[in-house]
């Protein structure tokens, strides 16, 4: 199978993989591409499978990034997603050399992506950035991590930045999140009907610029849970989920 770069031109004519055929999420989907449109104006990647599937990485340089991060002069990985029947076939070993390739035809220093202390949903799996020659060089509780692929030893040591956050409620759900991925956008307004039908306080705050995304109170800008003022996951759920999440979430710690 062959791969293809979409550009910012040819986003309204391919499928960007995120939530394939999902009609509920077509604003969130029109949101994302407005989204990439203007990311790609500051450097963005989007390199897919050329198939109807979720095969892509998408890539920029860290000055760039929504996520808060100190390690100038290395690349991003936004996310790198292989799914379904495609995993196993060595898809994403080629979506993050060609990463790789381009960040060294850049004179990058390296490559830097979040990923979790062990094996999370919607977060790379460790144990293949390790093998892949990414090292752990910083972390955030409960569970996230800054892995770092270093070309040589010139570069800086990539951290997460520790700005003063953005402010969370104390009572209640509050949810962080930006339009980079559809799912995330499109659960919102199934997610507040289903609190506020408990009688709990929903807020979110939809993170709109790098500046705020700098200040984000969780490393995983993309979408984060928060209850009563503490981090509870980054995990995007379906209603069912986030019911049976509520119903627990007085007895059940901080997820790690």
């Amino acid at each position: 199978m062959t791969f293809i770069h979409i550009s910012e031109t040819d986003l309204n004519d391919l499928h960007i993989c995120c939530a394939l055929g999902a009609k509920q999420y077509s604003a969130a989907i029109d949101a994302k591409k407005a989204w990439l449109s203007d990311r790609m104006k500051e450097g963005l990647v989007f390199y897919r499978l050329d198939d109807r599937a979720k095969v892509f990485i998408e890539y920029l340089p860290v000055e760039a990034a929504w996520a808060p991060i100190h390690a100038p002069n290395y690349m991003f990985i936004n996310c790198l997603w292989v799914s379904g029947r495609h995993q196993g076939g060595g898809h994403a070993t080629h979506l993050l050399d060609r990463c790789k390739e381009d960040a060294i035809s850049r004179g990058m220093d390296g490559i830097v992506h979040i990923a979790g202390s062990k094996k999370f949903p919607f977060l790379s799996d460790p144990r293949f950035l390790k093998h892949m020659g990414f090292n752990v060089v910083d972390k955030v509780a409960p569970y996230f991590q800054l892995y770092a692929h270093k070309f040589h030893e010139r570069g800086v040591q990539p951290t997460f930045k520790t700005n003063k956050p953005l402010p969370v409620k104390e009572h209640g759900i509050d949810i962080f999140y930006t339009a980079q991925c559809p799912f995330a956008s499109g659960l919102i307004s199934d997610l507040e009907a289903v609190a506020l039908a408990k009688g709990i306080p929903f807020h979110t705050y939809e993170i709109t610029s790098r500046e705020e995304a700098q200040k984000a109170p969780s490393p995983w800008t993309t979408f984060s849970i928060f209850y009563n003022g503490t981090f509870q996951t980054h995990r995007m759920m379906s209603v069912t989920k986030f019911e049976d999440f509520l119903e627990n979430i007085s007895t059940r710690g901080t997820e790690v």
